[in-house]
C-alpha cells in the first residue's frame, strides 16, 4: 500500500501547497521575528555589530581622532564612512537591528506574560492516574489515617499552592522562577529603550582649555559638538568653568620612570550669571557634576606661549597653542599658522619637555616633565587654504601649496628654541619667541538622561536571571492507597533534588503516621 501511494506522488507533475495570501505571510514573519530563536540571533548580532565601534574612533566621542585617522589613511576611510563605521551606534544598520531585537523581544515577552498569568490564577493540575511514569515516585505502607489533610498541611507549609481532589492531593511552586524569567527579558527592553531615548535627548561636547582660559556652556564654545536626535540648544544649562592650573605628577623611579600618578584639573565654577563661583578639582574617573551636565578629564598636554612678529615688528600672533602629545614622554606636535601678513606662512612644531638628542641627531624628550624644555619649528610659506570657506583642521598643515623655508630639505635649519629666547624667521618674515609655558585639559562635557534608568534595568536584570536560575518550578502529587499512599514529583526543567523532594514529602508524612 505504501508503495503505491509513494507511486502516485510520483506521478503528480507538482504538489500544489495552499495560498497563503498576504495576511498569511504577514503571520508567519511575525512568527519567526517574535521567536526567541530569532531574539537570541540578533542579541548576538548586536553585540558583534557594536565591535567596529570600539575598533574605529567614533565621531560622537572622539571627532579628533576621526580627524587624524582621514589624514593618516586618505583612501581607506571615505570607504569606511560610506559604511558609517564612524558612527556605529547612530548608523541605519545598527539601528535596524536594534528596532529589530526591541520588537522581537516585545513580541516574546507580552504571550508569555499572558500565560504565566493565567498559569497564576489557575489551580495545580489534577494528579496524574499512573504515578510510575513520574520522574520521581515512591509507594510507602503506612497506616490509613488523615492523610490527605496531613499531607495538605504539609505541602502548604513547603510553599505550595495545594488543591484535593478526593484522596489525592495536587501541589505546586517555583511560579517566581517564570516570574523571574519574564523580569529578566522585560529588563531588556528597558536597556533598550533606555539607551534609545537616552542616547535621543543626550549630548557630547569635547573642549580644550588652557591654563586661564574660561569655558561657557553655549554651542559656540565647544571645539566639537555631537548632539542627539531629540537635542535642544535650550537644554543646555548655563554654567562656565575656568582651568586654572592643571598639575601632573609622573614618577621618577628607575624602574616605571615617566609612569603617570595623578593628573588634576583645578577649575573655578560659576552656575549662571550671578552664581557663586567654587572651586574644584577633576580627575581621571572623578568627573565634575554639573546641572544637565558631566565633565570628565580625557587628556592633557603642554601649551607653549609664542609671539610672532612681522618683519615690521607688529605682533601678528601670540598666545598659547596647544600641542598633542606623540609619545609617553611628551614629545608634542602642534600647528601654528599666520594668516594676517603680507606672506602667509605656517609653522609645525614639536616641542620636548625634556630635550636630549640621540645618536643619529635626533631629538627626543627624556622625561614628561618640563625639566629641559625646546621648541624645534619647520617653516612653510604659501597659501594656507584658509580662504576657500572650507572648514580646516587647526591641528594639521596643509603644505600642498606651500614651500618649505626651514628644515627639512629646504636648505635652511629648522628654528630650535629654549624658553625665553627668540630666533629671525627666514626668508624677512620676521621673528618668534619662546615665551612661557601652559598646560592643557581636554574635556569632554557629557550628558545622558538614560544612564541611571539603564542602571537599573540592569540590576533587575540581573535580578530576574538569578532569580529564574535558582528558583526551580515543581509539582508534587500525594495519593492514599488501599496499602498506605504514594508520592510523585515532576519539575520543569532540570531539577537534581526531585527524587530527594519526594523522599522527604514521605518521610515526613510516615513520621507523623508513627506519632
Amino acid at each position: 500500500m505504501r508503495c503505491l501511494v509513494i507511486s502516485n506522488l510520483q506521478s503528480n507533475d507538482e504538489i500544489i501547497s495552499p495560498a497563503l495570501g498576504v495576511f498569511g505571510w504577514a503571520r508567519w514573519i511575525w512568527r519567526q521575528l517574535t521567536s526567541m530563536r530569532t531574539a537570541l540571533i540578533l542579541l548576538l548580532m548586536l553585540a558583534v555589530a557594536a565591535v567596529p565601534g570600539s575598533i574605529f574612533p567614533q565621531r560622537s566621542a572622539d571627532p579628533n581622532g576621526v580627524t587624524q585617522y582621514f589624514d593618516a589613511n586618505p583612501t581607506l576611510a571615505p570607504i569606511l564612512d560610506s559604511v558609517q563605521l564612524f558612527d556605529v551606534y547612530s548608523s541605519s544598520w545598527f539601528s535596524a537591528i536594534y528596532i529589530l531585537l526591541f520588537i522581537s523581544l516585545i513580541g516574546c515577552v507580552l504571550p508569555r506574560t499572558a500565560v504565566h498569568f493565567d498559569a497564576l490564577r489557575s489551580a495545580p493540575p489534577a494528579a496524574p492516574r499512573i504515578f510510575s511514569r513520574m520522574p520521581a515516585h515512591i509507594e510507602v505502607a503506612s497506616k490509613r489515617g488523615k492523610l490527605v489533610e496531613r499531607a495538605t498541611a504539609l505541602l502548604k507549609k513547603q510553599g505550595y499552592r495545594v488543591v484535593v481532589d478526593g484522596d489525592a492531593v495536587s501541589a505546586e511552586r517555583g511560579y517566581l522562577r517564570e516570574t523571574g524569567n519574564l523580569v529578566f527579558h522585560f529588563s531588556l527592553i528597558g536597556v533598550l529603550l533606555a539607551v534609545g531615548i537616552g542616547g535621543g535627548m543626550s549630548y557630547s561636547g569635547q573642549r580644550v582649555l588652557v591654563e586661564g582660559e574660561t569655558f561657557v556652556n553655549n554651542l559656540a564654545a565647544y571645539d566639537s559638538f555631537a548632539p542627539g536626535t531629540f537635542f535642544k540648544e535650550a537644554e543646555l544649562v548655563p554654567f562656565s568653568m575656568t582651568l586654572q592650573k592643571f598639575k601632573a605628577e609622573f614618577d621618577i623611579r628607575p624602574t616605571s620612570k615617566g609612569m603617570p600618578l595623578d593628573f588634576r584639573a583645578q577649575v573655578t565654577t560659576k552656575l549662571g550669571v550671578d552664581g557663586k563661583e567654587k572651586s574644584t578639582v577633576i580627575r581621571v574617573n572623578e568627573p565634575l557634576e554639573m546641572p544637565n551636565a558631566k565633565v570628565y578629564l580625557t587628556g592633557n598636554g603642554y601649551a607653549p606661549v609664542m609671539t610672532i612678529r612681522d618683519a615690521d615688528g607688529n605682533i601678528v600672533y601670540s598666545g598659547a597653542t596647544a600641542f598633542l602629545p606623540q609619545s609617553s614622554t611628551y614629545t608634542s606636535l602642534g600647528v601654528i599658522k599666520v594668516p594676517d601678513t603680507a606672506r602667509q606662512f605656517g609653522i609645525i612644531a614639536f616641542f620636548y619637555p625634556t630635550v636630549d638628542e640621540l645618536t643619529t641627531g635626533a631629538l627626543t624628550s627624556l622625561f614628561p616633565a618640563p625639566i629641559d624644555p625646546m621648541l624645534t619649528m619647520n617653516v612653510y610659506a604659501g597659501d594656507l587654504g584658509l580662504d576657500g570657506g572650507v572648514p580646516r583642521n587647526v591641528y594639521a598643515l596643509d603644505t600642498s601649496n606651500m614651500t618649505q623655508v626651514a628644515g627639512g630639505k629646504s636648505g635652511v635649519k629648522g628654528l630650535r628654541l629654549k624658553l625665553g629666547e627668540s630666533a629671525e624667521l627666514p626668508n624677512g618674515l620676521g621673528t618668534v619667541s619662546f615665551d612661557g609655558l601652559k598646560r592643557f585639559a581636554s574635556l569632554d562635557v557629557d550628558y545622558n538622561p538614560g544612564a541611571l534608568w539603564v542602571l537599573v534595568f540592569a540590576l533587575l536584570s540581573l535580578a530576574g536571571l538569578t532569580t529564574s536560575l535558582l528558583v526551580p518550578r515543581r509539582r508534587v502529587w500525594v495519593r492514599k492507597t488501599e496499602t498506605g499512599f504514594e508520592v510523585a514529583a515532576l519539575a520543569r526543567g532540570d531539577d537534581p533534588i526531585l527524587e530527594k523532594v519526594v523522599n522527604e514529602v514521605a518521610t515526613a508524612l510516615t513520621q507523623k503516621d508513627k506519632k
